[in-house]
């Protein structure tokens, strides 16, 4: 007896060591996962985009030593759902996400409800799974009562640290005072947001205390209004500006560009390699003057047509690089059709991550790190019911991208801010009508509707459309005041 309990006791012990080695092992191979995302930049806003004058070396340079994306997307056309289904890798309809979160204003159609939902799987909660420290700065935009013990906060999703504002830095990005870090309220900060988030990025990595793997979101507040720059980047540009104005978003731009290299930097000196680095925006360019204090706001879309809050290409395609520091990846330009939704199964399927108990709306892109190559299987949809142009639900499929108008009762259903059970009955029995249908790959723009001359085409696109609409709308999540 004595003996099989000492064989027991060396069969545990060699299975616990063989255990700690397989951890040991794997955080040798998990990558550190950084996430950049800008706010309201347009896919033009970049030079290595196209843009002519502003400045981005930092960024173009991660761009032309990895993987400079022309076909990427993000979640939504508008910051909250966006960011939503790039944590969660689902439109962020399912999650209940359909507008930018205002503050928790009592509103009709129970906008005040709205915030991510304790029951969604996120990115840091799934890393934090198998090892990973965890990190936010900048905006989260995720909950109506921002850091409220009434709703789930960042640290609900996995993220060990965090240093966030509800929506936009407070009064500008110039000294902002909006801050709330894990909790407390941080008061005025010096500086411009770009840098004061860098900088809180940087501290946290210098605290770590030990070598485990990070993943880290930077979420930059730029360049949403209210746009404030460093005087000497907005003197650098109003020689090629049209006005004081236009020269200050793209110091803006540039400001975030520096913040970047900052960043980037550190990594080099501390010599922090096996670094996987995403860089993207929430959504498109801001409209100059759609509002009263967007009076900074000169993004461009490019060659694309449409702004934010479009479901035209401008309002969620955006510039998308990839870069992986130390390891040797694929490198060039990809026009392969990549979203934000595919971070979450790409990055579980690095790091040794189980996915989550739910079906996923993107893909792992793995294999176009190793050699260039994706081919999507699944179609990207778009429901965004306060869009500004007419047809408000749009899938792109391979080379094409088809829209649609929702009607109901002979009449385009009105623009919608939110889902609930007061319009549930409206949206869920409006048809889809007055289809266009682009091929991209020669017409950016959407200039050319070919639903007439692609007949064949058209009609194998409407009905899968017609199927990924309803299985979108089946899932969306409905708010109720008094469930």
């Amino acid at each position: 007896m004595r003996t099989f309990i000492l064989f027991l006791g060396m069969c545990f012990l060699i299975v616990g060591k063989s255990q700690a080695q397989a951890i040991q092992g794997l955080e040798k191979t998990q990558p550190n996962i950084v996430v950049l995302l800008c706010d309201d930049l347009g896919y033009g806003d970049l030079a290595s985009f196209g843009h002519p004058i502003i400045k981005t070396p930092n960024l173009d340079k991660l761009a032309s030593t990895g993987i400079k994306l022309t076909n990427f997307y993000s979640t939504a056309p508008v910051c909250s759902p966006s960011r939503v289904g790039l944590l969660t890798g689902r439109s962020p309809n399912k999650a209940g996400v359909y507008d930018f979160i205002p503050g928790p204003k009592k509103s009709q159609d129970y906008r005040d409800l709205v915030h991510l939902q304790a029951n969604e799987q996120t990115i840091p909660a799934l890393l934090k799974s198998v090892g990973y420290a965890t990190c936010l700065v900048g905006k989260w935009h995720g909950s109506s009562k921002f850091n409220s013990d009434e709703q789930p906060q960042p640290n609900d999703f996995g993220f060990d640290h965090w240093m966030a504002t509800h929506n936009n830095a407070s009064p500008s990005h110039k000294d902002p005072d909006n801050f709330v870090r894990n909790g407390e309220e941080v008061g005025k900060i010096e500086g411009f947001s770009s840098q004061v988030i860098v900088n809180e990025a940087i501290h946290w990595l210098d605290s770590r205390k030990n070598d485990a793997p990070f993943f880290l979101e930077v979420a930059f507040h730029e360049p949403h209004e209210p746009i404030a720059s460093p005087e000497d980047l907005v003197q650098k540009y109003l020689p090629k500006a049209k006005n004081r104005e236009e020269a200050e978003y793209f110091a803006n731009v540039e400001n975030v560009d520096l913040a970047v290299g900052r960043l980037v930097a550190y990594f080099e000196k501390n010599n922090i390699d096996n670094t996987l680095i995403v860089f993207s925006s929430d959504n498109g360019p801001e409209t100059l003057m759609r509002y009263q204090r967007a009076k900074r706001s000169y993004g461009t879309p490019g060659e694309l047509r449409g702004m934010k809050l479009w479901t035209n290409e401008a309002g969620f395609r955006v510039p998308g690089i990839i870069n992986w520091i130390g390891k040797e990846t694929f490198t060039g330009t990809s026009d392969k059709v990549v979203s934000a939704l595919d971070f979450l199964p790409t990055f579980v399927a690095l790091s040794g991550a189980a996915l989550p108990d739910r079906e996923l709306d993107g893909e792992s892109f793995t294999t176009l790190l190793e050699n260039g190559e994706f081919n999507r299987s699944k179609p990207l949809i778009w429901a965004f019911y306060n869009a500004l142009n007419e047809r408000r639900v749009a899938m792109r499929k391979g080379d094409w991208k088809i829209m649609a108008r929702i009607e109901a009762n002979g009449e385009t259903v009105p623009r919608l801010n939110n889902l609930y059970d007061g319009n549930e009955v409206l949206v869920k029995n409006a048809k889809l009508t007055d289809y266009v249908l682009f091929n991209l790959k020669n017409d950016s723009n959407e200039s050319e509707d070919l639903s007439l001359k692609e007949p064949e085409i058209f009609e194998k696109i409407k009905e899968e459309f017609e199927i990924q609409y309803q299985a979108l709308l089946d899932s969306s999540y409905i708010w109720v005041r008094n469930p």
